[in-house]
């Protein structure tokens, strides 16, 4: 699991998650699939950071995300 903050705030956030084509867009601590959310979006922006991703990194093989 690892947590980022983008410089440019919760639309860059947004923005980066949608263009992403490794991860799948999702919340769940179980998936052995990687997986990348937008907490704020998620838990409310009154709990976390507007910029924060979330990626959980998975057990895939990397070919196999691309298809």
């Amino acid at each position: 699991m690892l947590s980022i903050r983008l410089r440019d705030g919760e639309k860059a956030a947004i923005a980066a998650a949608a263009k992403v084509e490794l991860w799948k867009r999702a919340t769940s601590l179980a998936a052995s699939r990687a997986l990348i959310e937008h907490r704020a979006s998620v838990e409310g922006a009154f709990a976390l950071p507007d910029d924060l991703l979330r990626l959980s990194v998975g057990l895939e093989d990397p070919d196999e995300s691309l298809r």
